[in-house]
């Protein structure tokens, strides 16, 4: 795919005159080789809106083996979309690509190339490099200068020259830090170098006033904790198993290295999040690179993430929403990615899952952070080692390596925009200033969890009623939570436990024997409600359910015991009057233990406080009229009909109720 096969004819082409409305405007193309690279074009994008003397233009070089995603972006983006022979035979007064690759030297135009990252950090071979053969066609490198090392990407003569000359007529720099590496490594191209800040870095910097706001876009409420598992692509990285410089192996030392061969990390951390971390306390996102989702295909990364979605982890989608979730962060567990150097720039713990330090360039801040920041020890509680990380950290623990993120914050879109206009002959328009777009506020994704969960209660007062609830997902073969050695109980072991079941999980088999079962739609859904009527309904279905919750929105859900006892469960509001964000169905498995263990109904009333971790919830108990009964169906007899009521009013338990 090189931006498809069809010329286009307007408003470029062969007669394009005929058919274009405004006429003599400035050609700007931007050079898309993959989804990772065009994501900073789109950052760059707004720097020319408003402006009607310039027409931007979108290609793809179709050079990069992630291919997968670019016509969707570039159809997103709503710029007419050049083959690339057309594009090589058009003038452009400006071309802008976020990489290199492809036959960029055939391009006719002013060539600013940009970082899509956090600058020039990784080493990578090109398809021409060899170590042992005379130097690649396009560079004019004797052969006793080429080293036994792959080039770092975007700073060395593999990449930036073409017959000995500069390809680019700008190379786009954040921090003098990669100019002096630039000039260490390519003399030749230093002149084109120009220091213009990240525009990527300084959309997150203006967005850090909304943390708030983008963590309860995800779900997180007061004392809890958001973990976001970043990675880059490419077999050393985290997801790509770990294998170099990661998690403790035989032979690791305290720094995490590791020997060669050892065995995939990622398994077992995408086990142990769900295993170690309740679900009430601590929210989980995972952040990965665009070449994992497309090279590997959407579909298939969330069939290997499947396990550990049904216990609660997010997915961020790999164009939107990374850059809210590293804001909203408490803690990223990454690896070499630019998105974990982000996360530390900005004040957020990292722990390393995996640092290959062989692939990075060792002046780089990205190697610094891998011989700064803690590593990941798979022989260690995970939580203890989140928490470590966390409650241990200070602001200004990366701060050197912050300030080489860019050397110009908040001032790339006036940096570029001058830049830009400077090459192609035109005064910026003086009516509109140079901006970047806002990072939007996320939709509203409140946790769920499909797998069933382990439920562990702890009475801490009879009157009034206090109770601290504390639930895990139980994903495969994974054994339930173990009461007596529940981490998150205040005070002691737990009291009880009991299984959780959404209606909606896989594991089918666990409904018939699970003790609570929950389902989660609109109050007027008409395929389920009303809850009253589903409730009936779900006493009936399972019949050694003690307790059904019907969660009809972010704070309040209603039960229906097995006595009959019909009930509202509500949250009392945030401090500040937003709802309470704990999932009801906790409330819902803290009245089915208060009831198992032999206390009334009344004496809930007219409250109960639910405890998760450090926050407390305070939960009203309204009973509600019973509904009529439903009559029976056409064709059954009243005996029956009534045997279905008794059967509801039997306190029935589990057999695998403790």
């Amino acid at each position: 795919m090189a931006g498809g096969t069809a010329r286009l004819r307007v408003p470029v082409g062969e007669d394009a005159d005929r058919w274009i409305t405004r006429t003599g405007c400035r050609r700007v193309l931007f050079v898309v080789h993959n989804v990772t690279s065009a994501t900073r074009l789109l950052d760059v994008l707004p720097l020319f809106h408003s402006d009607v003397r310039v027409q931007m233009f979108a290609t793809c070089t179709g050079s990069s083996p992630f291919l997968a995603g670019v016509p969707e972006l570039l159809a997103r983006a709503g710029l007419p979309v050049l083959p690339w022979e057309q594009a090589k035979d058009t003038e452009f007064d400006l071309v802008v690509s976020a990489s290199y690759g492809g036959e960029l030297g055939s391009l006719r135009g002013k060539l600013t190339v940009l970082s899509h990252g956090t600058g020039y950090n990784k080493r990578l071979a090109t398809p021409n490099h060899r170590t042992t053969e005379p130097p690649n066609h396009r560079t004019t490198e004797p052969p006793n200068h080429r080293t036994t090392e792959p080039p770092v990407f975007g700073l060395a003569p593999d990449w930036l020259l073409e017959d000995g000359r500069p390809l680019a007529t700008a190379t786009v720099l954040s921090h003098p830090e990669q100019l002096d590496r630039l000039r260490s490594a390519c003399p030749e191209a230093a002149p084109t170098a120009v220091l213009a800040g990240d525009p990527c870095y300084d959309r997150i910097l203006a967005a850090l006033p909304q943390r708030d706001r983008f963590r309860r876009a995800l779900g997180v409420g007061p004392g809890q904790r958001l973990i976001v598992v970043s990675s880059t692509w490419a077999s050393r990285s985290l997801f790509g198993g770990g294998r170099a410089g990661g998690a403790d192996e035989p032979g690791a030392d305290e720094r995490g290295t590791e020997e060669p061969g050892a065995a995939d990390l990622l398994p077992w951390l995408l086990s142990r999040l769900a295993a170690e971390l309740p679900a009430d306390e601590y929210r989980t996102a995972a952040v990965l690179h665009p070449n994992i989702w497309y090279g590997h295909g959407p579909g298939q990364v969330q069939a290997w993430l499947d396990s550990a979605r049904r216990a609660g982890l997010e997915a961020i989608p790999p164009l939107d929403g990374w850059r809210q979730a590293l804001i909203a962060a408490d803690c990223v567990l990454g690896d070499h990615s630019s998105v974990t150097y982000y996360a530390a720039s900005i004040g957020v713990p990292v722990v390393l899952g995996a640092f290959p330090q062989e692939d990075l360039d060792p002046r780089s801040p990205v190697a610094a952070l891998g011989r700064t920041a803690p590593r990941l020890l798979r022989r260690g509680s995970l939580r203890a080692q989140i928490d470590r990380a966390i409650d241990a950290h200070h602001p200004d623990r990366y701060k050197a390596l912050a300030e080489q993120t860019s050397s110009s914050p908040g001032e790339s879109a006036v940096l570029l925009r001058r830049l830009f206009y400077d090459l192609m002959g035109i005064p910026e328009p003086e009516a509109h200033p140079a901006l970047l777009d806002p990072l939007p506020l996320p939709p509203y994704t409140p946790t769920r969890v499909t797998a069933p969960i382990r439920v562990l209660v702890r009475q801490l007062s009879a009157d009034p009623p206090e109770l601290a609830v504390t639930r895990y997902a139980v994903v495969g073969d994974a054994p339930d939570a173990d009461p007596a050695r529940d981490p998150g109980a205040p005070v002691g072991t737990a009291d009880t436990a009991h299984t959780a079941a959404d209606e909606e999980t896989r594991e089918t088999g666990r409904l018939s024997v699970a003790d609570v079962v929950v389902r989660r739609a609109a109050e007027d859904d008409a395929r389920l409600g009303p809850p009253a009527a589903w409730a009936s309904e779900a006493l009936d279905r399972y019949p050694y359910c003690g307790l059904v919750a019907y969660v009809d929105g972010p704070d309040r859900c209603v039960v229906r015991t097995r006595e009959g006892d019909l009930v509202r469960l509500s949250a009392a509001a945030d401090p500040d009057g937003r709802p309470d964000l704990c999932d009801p169905a906790v409330y819902a498995s803290a009245l089915h233990a208060w009831l198992t263990d032999g206390h009334t109904l009344d004496a809930a009333l007219p409250a109960i406080t639910v405890r998760t971790g450090t926050a407390a919830h305070h939960v009203t108990v309204e009973p509600l009229p019973q509904p009529p009964p439903t009559p029976p169906p056409a064709g059954s007899h009243a005996s029956d009909s009534a045997s279905s009521t008794r059967s509801r009013s039997a306190p029935t338990r589990s057999p695998f109720s403790s």
